[in-house]
C-alpha cells in the first residue's frame, strides 16, 4: 500500500533519505580527517578534497594496470595516499608550523592546483569508470525500501572507520600522546616522545582517511579530477559547524547534515545545494566554537 508523507510517496522520501546517509558517511569520514589535521597540525588543510580524488584514482590506477580487485584497491590505496602525504608534509608542510594560517592554505591549495591539472591532462574531465565488487552488485529489501548493498556497505564501513577512529584518539595511549603533543609539545618531547614524527604520522592518517572515502567513492561517482573539489567546501562547512579540531562533532556534524541535505531534496531541492552553509551561518551565530567545540576563555 502507498503511503504518503506531506503528499511525497514515502519511497521517495526513504530513497532520498538512505542517499543523505550515504552522503553523510562521505562527510563524516572526510570531516573527520580534516578535523584530526586541524586539531594538530592547526592547518587548513584545502587539499583534503584532493587527496579523496587522490585516493579514488589510486585504485583505479591498481585495478587499471596491476589487476588488483576492490577489497585490494580499497587495503592499499588509502596507505599509499598516506605515506603520500606525509612525504608532503615533511618536505613543505612542517616549514610552516608557528606562522600564519594563509601560509599553510595557500601551500595546500597549490597541491590541489597540480594534482588535479596532472590527473586532467593524463585521464581528461569526463572521468574514468569504476565497477562495483561482485559481492556488493545486489539490493536487498528491507520491507519498506529497496537498499542497493554497495551503499549498505559504505553506510556501514564508514561508521566503523569513523568509530575506531574515535576510540584510538579518545581512548588510547596513541591517542593520549596525540592530545599531550597538540596541547604541549615540548614537554611531550621531554618524556621522549617523538612530537614531529607523531605529527607526520597524524597527517598520514588525516588524509589516508580522505583517501578511503575517495576508494568508498569511485564506483558511486565517475573517477575524475575534480571530485574532490565539489566536497571540500562542504567539508570545511561540517567541521566549522562541528567544531573546530572536535573528533566527535565531525561524525555527527557530517552524518547529520548528510541526512539534513536529503531530506531537504525531497521538500524544497532548489535549496539543498545552500542548506549546509545556512546551518553554518546559524550555528556561527548562535554558538561561534561549533556544536561541539569549546569555547575559549
Amino acid at each position: 500500500m502507498n503511503m504518503d508523507i506531506f503528499g511525497i510517496p514515502i519511497q521517495a522520501l526513504l530513497g532520498q533519505l538512505m542517499l543523505g546517509i550515504v552522503n553523510g558517511s562521505f562527510y563524516a569520514v572526510l570531516s573527520l580527517g580534516l578535523a584530526i589535521i586541524f586539531g594538530v597540525l592547526k592547518i587548513v588543510n584545502f587539499a583534503h578534497g584532493a587527496f579523496f580524488m587522490l585516493g579514488a584514482f589510486t585504485a583505479f590506477l591498481l585495478a587499471q594496470y596491476l589487476d588488483a580487485n576492490y577489497w585490494v584497491t580499497l587495503a592499499i590505496a588509502p596507505l599509499v595516499v598516506a605515506l603520500f602525504g606525509m612525504l608532503f608534509e615533511f618536505l613543505f608542510l612542517r616549514r610552516l608550523y608557528g606562522l600564519d594560517p594563509i601560509y599553510g592554505l595557500l601551500l595546500t591549495f597549490s597541491l590541489v592546483l597540480v594534482l588535479e591539472g596532472g590527473f586532467r591532462v593524463s585521464f581528461g574531465s569526463s572521468g574514468q569508470p569504476f565497477a562495483t565488487p561482485e559481492l556488493l552488485r545486489g539490493t536487498l529489501n528491507l520491507g519498506f525500501m529497496i537498499l542497493p548493498l554497495y551503499r549498505g556497505f559504505v553506510i556501514v564501513s564508514a561508521l566503523l572507520l569513523c568509530l575506531l577512529t574515535w576510540f584510538v584518539i579518545e581512548r588510547t595511549s596513541l591517542g593520549a600522546s596525540l592530545r599531550a603533543a597538540t596541547e604541549r609539545s615540548e614537554l611531550t618531547q621531554a618524556f621522549g616522545i617523538n612530537v614531529p614524527r607523531l605529527i607526520t604520522l597524524t597527517y598520514g592518517v588525516g588524509v589516508g582517511l580522505a583517501a578511503f572515502a575517495g576508494v568508498l567513492a569511485a564506483p558511486i561517482f565517475h573517477v575524475n579530477p575534480s571530485m574532490g573539489s565539489s566536497l571540500v567546501i562542504i567539508i570545511f562547512a561540517v567541521v566549522v559547524i562541528g567544531g573546530l579540531g572536535s573528533i566527535m562533532g565531525a561524525i555527527v556534524t557530517g552524518l547529520g547534515l548528510g541526512v539534513v541535505e536529503g531530506l531537504t531534496r525531497v521538500f524544497y531541492s532548489e535549496f539543498s545545494s545552500t542548506i549546509v552553509f545556512l546551518v553554518m551561518v546559524l550555528v556561527l551565530l548562535l554558538r561561534p566554537a561549533g556544536l561541539f567545540g569549546r569555547e575559549e576563555g
